[in-house]
């Protein structure tokens, strides 16, 4: 049974527009996995990992409902049928974004 990685609408530009990817062989760690998903489609490697193979800070990987960063990192064991999530962080905004500017009330 494969292993299927969720991905984010960000990345799949890189993965052929699929939103996921199902790696057939059954790797024993996240590395592996991953290491298979870039194998497939290389382009998303260097927008989920560093120069030196660790998962960027703004990225977050589960496995199943785990934060990957809480059950060994990299060295995560994964299954066959295991589900990996990779989550993009969100941030930003501002102050007062929802507020119309006050030209556009007078109007």
């Amino acid at each position: 049974m494969p292993l299927t990685v969720h991905i984010p609408g960000a990345l799949r530009e890189f993965t052929a527009g699929n939103s996921r990817v199902q790696i057939e062989h059954s790797p024993a760690t996240l590395a592996g996995a991953l290491s298979a998903l870039f194998a497939l489609y290389p382009g998303v490697r260097d927008r989920i990992a560093t120069e030196q193979g660790q998962v960027r800070e703004h990225i977050n990987i589960f496995i199943g409902d785990e934060n990957m960063r809480y059950t060994g990192g990299l060295a995560s064991p994964v299954f066959a049928g295991s589900e990996i999530s990779i989550v993009p962080a969100i941030s930003g905004g501002g102050k007062n974004f929802l507020e119309v500017p006050s030209a556009a009330r007078s109007g």
